[in-house]
């Protein structure tokens, strides 16, 4: 047998040209397999889009801050349950919507920047991560923020605004030249741009709503698919920040106080689904979904302390939104992939990196969170 009958596995007495043919059919397959790598990393495609560009471009906005995450740099651990109502079982065969069903769930509180010491202010766009235990080793995972719509319809988009919303340092804010030729060129986020700055914003994380933004998929135990999206909606009613909220000087303000409230006793929220039909937007996270939509109250989540980041709890959780149960899928948003693939960059960076304590750690661990 010779040497290349041995290599390619071929059979003693294969013909010479019979061999060749399955040399050449071994060196296609592994430069594809090759090429497929050099794709996913973006080195035959220099100009491509990567998660690692987008990460890249998170750092040269906010700086580097090794250990932390590149967004949503600043935030809290939080802990509860979810308890379905059993009306979501109509829509989605999770488990997690069952009636009577109880499950654990960590999450995270956090002011979008990637700057981990900035100082808390209204205006900041607010967070609400969850990662959802469901039996059998399953869990659900979302990332929701207190907007009304997302800023960006493509992941293109998202990686123009950061430089464009990246503040001069003479002036603390965007350069307006930049935002007029962003909005020029996305003309969808100009609009976005309009519903986010009028809304309501509350007195902080506590009477918060924090919405998907993306739609999904419920997936039904007969196999009917509806387009969805989620809100969860605070039990106690909203309050507009006052204007003494406004003056404060506390750099960790919206921290302390969700701090010393979940102290006092858990505060909940109401996981209200948005029903989409035909013709709503399932791959436009900048489009609201008609006032008129069907919504289905499916559960309440309940939070009932508050940790500051350390090893094992929630810093060192990816909250990927595509990490789904059975019963719950993604749509056809771009952003969703994007996010999930950024993510998961972000998340091997920061954990071959030394950590630094979180700016609310030393807050949350004084008797009085004031």
């Amino acid at each position: 047998m010779t040497l290349l009958h041995r290599l390619t596995g071929a059979p003693p007495g294969m013909p010479p040209r019979a061999l060749m043919l399955r040399c050449s059919a071994i060196g296609a397959l592994l430069a594809g397999t090759a090429g497929a790598f050099a794709a996913a990393g973006g080195w035959l495609l220099p100009a491509a889009l990567t998660p690692a560009r987008i990460v890249d471009r998170f750092e040269r906005v906010n700086g580097p801050h090794p250990g932390f995450r590149r967004n949503h740099a600043k935030g809290l651990c939080v802990a509860g349950e979810f308890a379905g109502n059993g009306a979501g079982a109509a829509l989605s065969k999770a488990g997690v919507f069952a009636a009577g069903r109880t499950t654990p769930v960590e999450g995270r509180v956090a002011l979008a920047g990637g700057q981990p010491y900035a100082a808390d202010a209204a205006t900041t766009v607010r967070s609400l991560a969850l990662r959802f235990r469901l039996p059998d080793r399953e869990e659900w995972r979302t990332g929701m923020n207190a907007l009304p719509v997302f800023p960006v319809r493509t992941p293109e988009a998202f990686y123009e605004q950061l430089l464009a919303g990246k503040p001069d340092p003479a002036t603390g804010k965007p350069d307006p030249d930049r935002m007029k030729a962003f909005f020029a060129a996305y003309p969808e986020s100009a609009k976005a741009a309009g519903l986010i700055k009028a809304r309501t914003i509350t007195a902080g994380f506590a009477d918060s709503t924090f919405r998907s933004l993306n739609a999904f998929r419920f997936v039904a135990a007969d196999g009917r698919a509806t387009p969805v999206r989620w809100a969860l909606i605070p039990e106690r009613p909203a309050m507009q920040e006052s204007a003494s909220q406004a003056a404060r000087t506390d750099k960790n303000y919206l921290f302390d106080d969700l701090i010393a409230q979940l102290r006092q006793e858990p505060r909940s929220w109401h996981l209200v689904v948005t029903i989409g039909q035909s013709g709503d937007a399932t791959a436009d996270a900048t489009l609201p979904w008609p006032a008129d939509r069907e919504n289905v109250d499916v559960g309440t989540l309940t939070l009932a302390g508050a940790t500051p980041e350390e090893a094992g709890n929630c810093r060192d959780v990816n909250f990927d939104p595509l990490v789904l149960p059975d019963g719950i899928a993604p749509s056809d948003d771009p952003l969703l992939s994007a996010r999930s693939a950024a993510y998961a960059r972000s998340f091997t960076r920061r954990a071959g990196e030394a950590t630094r304590p979180s700016a609310v750690a030393a807050t949350a661990d004084r008797g009085d969170a004031r």
